[in-house]
């Protein structure tokens, strides 16, 4: 249900070339939540750095909420970069299963296929 992989690359840099990716797979960086930053400034002593980007497809996401509108509450995406154990990892809850969950509909598990698809290259290349 998880796609994690870890990258030699800061969390800066991954988040940077993240950014990159999702754009050039004519995605758009919705948000980023910067967790440490958030927690840090509401009292809570929290040290990795993690950010949360929310991305989105105008297009697919037309798509899935013409077919379903309460699919509202399953988006955007998130990809996350953080670090764990000294390493940098970048991940996501795949999508496909996620929908497939709350929708029998073969159109939004097509849908959510294609995104996934798409996800998974934008996370590999930001790793590379």
């Amino acid at each position: 249900m998880k796609y994690i992989i870890t990258t030699k690359k800061s969390v800066n840099q991954a988040a940077e070339d993240l950014e990159k990716a999702v754009a050039a797979h004519q995605f758009g960086v919705l948000h980023i939540h910067d967790l440490k930053a958030t927690m840090n400034k509401k009292g809570v002593p929290f040290e990795p750095e993690c950010r949360v980007f929310e991305v989105c497809n105008p297009k697919k996401a037309f798509e899935v909420l013409s077919e379903d509108i309460s699919m509202n509450m399953a988006l955007p995406c998130r990809i996350s970069v953080w670090e764990e154990d000294g390493q940098t990892k970048i991940g996501m809850i795949n999508p496909k299963p996620m929908l497939e969950m709350l929708s029998q509909s073969k159109k939004l598990s097509q849908a959510a296929d294609e995104v996934q698809a798409t996800l998974t290259n934008i996370i590999n290349e930001a790793a590379a």
